[in-house]
């Protein structure tokens, strides 16, 4: 399937969006590095995508500012890990919203609780956003941790990098 035309430039920040965001496996792309996911390997063994799929979006998702390259040594060889800009941070609440639409208006084969985030002043669940849910104190990206539902331990979000 081509490419569909571009909404690059349009006045509508809905479909410039879109544009960025919208095409296949992106999000869950996103999800991923979100939760601490970097290296190619590792996107494609918990996503189960094709090599070329995943160089090609991961290519566009550092092309629109999503992500960033950023080198690494493996034993002899420089790699790429693929690290949040604060672009591709500040999808989180999106991805949470997409998430809890999804759990309320899909099907699921086997039960999955969306991603659950902790302000860590409080200790309460909340959403991301501005305020907290519980406390109503004003949040920011480093305010929030995710909950590990097997072990309930709290884990940090992935840091963008500057």
């Amino acid at each position: 399937m081509g490419r569909r035309t571009s909404w690059t430039g349009t006045s509508c920040p809905i479909a410039r969006g879109a544009d960025v965001l919208g095409e296949p496996w992106t999000l869950v792309i996103l999800r991923d590095a979100h939760l601490g996911t970097t290296r190619f390997d590792e996107f494609r063994s918990h996503l189960g995508i094709a090599d070329n799929v995943l160089a090609a979006r991961l290519a566009r998702m550092v092309e629109t500012g999503l992500l960033a390259r950023v080198p690494y040594r493996d034993g002899g060889r420089t790699r790429d890990e693929y690290r949040l800009t604060e672009a591709g941070a500040d999808t989180l609440p999106v991805i949470h919203a997409l998430g809890r639409w999804g759990d309320a208006h899909t099907d699921s084969p086997t039960a999955a609780e969306p991603m659950q985030l902790v302000h860590t002043t409080c200790g309460e669940l909340t959403r991301p956003g501005e305020r907290c849910d519980h406390c109503g104190a004003g949040l920011t990206r480093t305010d929030l941790n995710r909950l590990e539902l097997d072990t309930h331990e709290e884990v940090p979000l992935a840091a963008p990098v500057a």
